[in-house]
């Protein structure tokens, strides 16, 4: 695809496309991963996972999909060296007791899909980590598997070494809590530990203390050194000393919901500034949950994490009053191999696209660029009355800054930032 035939932007400030890709038809993305040239995506709503070629990053190539089993989705993965770790769960988007999404963001999910109380009734889905080699990168070939009994596993943080950390909806909890996982064999990955904050073991009779309405519920960790940072959706940020893998321990938990609305996305460590970057995300239209905010956290005494700021939410229109989710969703991770920064943070702001803030001053972070894609080709989205709007999902940015966008509708972005 040359510059020409590129997708012309609703808004671009020190943002250039140089390359997109509709995935093979399969335009709708969620987490992606760039390793060696190639990108890997997993599907929202076309199950599975995909491999884009992207050595050249202005002609992207979609070279392997990936299937997923029947009812189950692949939405998130990792990669490190020679292997792609790929989440299953059921597919949550696909199922009737979701397509009202209220009902996946509010309440007990455990309840609703029916493992909370260790449910009898047949799983059509599979539920675990899959392993694959990678060391042909556009042929995925899977080696490994780690099955759990339940709802299967949401969202996995490996960057190699012996240990993955993950999300897991399992029998008898009400929600997804935090295990980790023993990668020494690849071809038998094996749960090693788990954590979950009390009143979540419903099977073992503990009685949540939080409204039931609330999701309390682990969406994933980033782990640095012995410290895993978790974001916890409307418990908000437990930070864990996983010192002990087989028994982590908790070291502080905080929540602001209420005032706020939740969501807690990403909890993403800078460690040489002693800061915490945390979003909460946007999961409802036109602001039905809040204004959700990227936070900005002192953590330089563990036991005690103090916010300091947060960032500008995009201003140069009234995106709330756009179609589909406006806030924040997901953040560049910094990942070993990948662009590192504790200076320059990327987040995706689903329908008013991707941002770059600048975090020199942590009491005053300053949005510095900005790329909002255009109203998608066609609606990938499945479920009942949702609009044909970008809602960009996933940012990673590569070592040498090229900055790749997944989106719900409408593709693979890829930006020169040139702030």
């Amino acid at each position: 695809m040359t510059d020409t035939q590129l997708p012309v932007p609703d808004f671009a400030r020190n943002m250039r496309l140089i390359g997109h890709s509709d995935q093979g038809g399969r335009a709708d993305g969620v987490q992606l991963m760039v390793h060696r040239g190639y990108a890997y995506i997993g599907h929202m709503f076309s199950k599975g996972f995909s491999v884009v070629d992207v050595r050249d990053p202005r002609r992207p190539a979609t070279v392997a999909y990936m299937p997923a089993p029947p009812n189950t989705w692949n939405i998130h993965l990792q990669t490190h060296d020679n292997l792609l770790l790929v989440i299953n769960a059921k597919d949550m988007f696909a199922a009737t007791e979701f397509q009202d999404e209220r009902a996946y963001y509010q309440g007990s999910l455990g309840k609703k899909v029916g493992t909370a109380q260790r449910s009898a009734g047949i799983r059509n889905w599979r539920a675990g980590l899959a392993v694959y080699d990678i060391s042909q990168g556009d042929a995925p070939r899977e080696i490994g598997f780690m099955p759990v009994e339940g709802g299967g596993i949401h969202r996995v943080w490996y960057t190699g070494g012996r240990w993955a950390y993950a999300s897991a909806l399992l029998d008898g909890f009400s929600d997804y809590i935090f295990i980790t996982i023993d990668m020494s064999d690849p071809c038998h990955p094996r749960e090693a530990g788990r954590f979950w904050l009390p009143g979540m073991h419903v099977a073992a009779d503990e009685t949540p203390s939080w409204p039931a309405e609330w999701r309390y519920g682990l969406h994933h960790p980033i782990v640095h050194g012995d410290t895993a940072y978790c974001a916890w959706r409307d418990a908000g940020l437990v930070m864990l000393d996983v010192a002990d893998r087989s028994a982590p321990k908790l070291i502080t938990h905080r929540n602001w919901s209420p005032p706020f609305g939740g969501g807690t996305h990403n909890c993403l460590p800078l460690p040489d500034r002693d800061l915490l970057v945390v979003l909460d995300e946007a999961v409802l239209d036109h602001q039905e949950d809040g204004e959700k905010f990227i936070w900005l956290f002192d953590v330089r005494e563990p036991s005690n994490p103090v916010s300091i700021s947060t960032f500008p939410g995009p201003r140069e229109t009234e995106y709330w009053r756009k179609p589909g989710h406006f806030g924040p969703h997901n953040l560049h991770e910094n990942r070993p191999g990948s662009y590192v920064s504790s200076q320059l943070i990327f987040a995706t702001y689903q329908n008013a696209g991707v941002r770059a803030f600048d975090v020199s001053d942590p009491y005053r972070p300053v949005e510095v660029a900005a790329f909002v894609p255009p109203q998608p080709a066609r609606l990938m989205d499945h479920r009942p009355n949702r609009p044909n709007v970008i809602q960009s999902s996933d940012v990673f940015v590569d070592a040498e800054g090229l900055v790749y966008s997944t989106d719900y509708n409408g593709g693979l972005y890829i930006l020169e930032f040139q702030a």
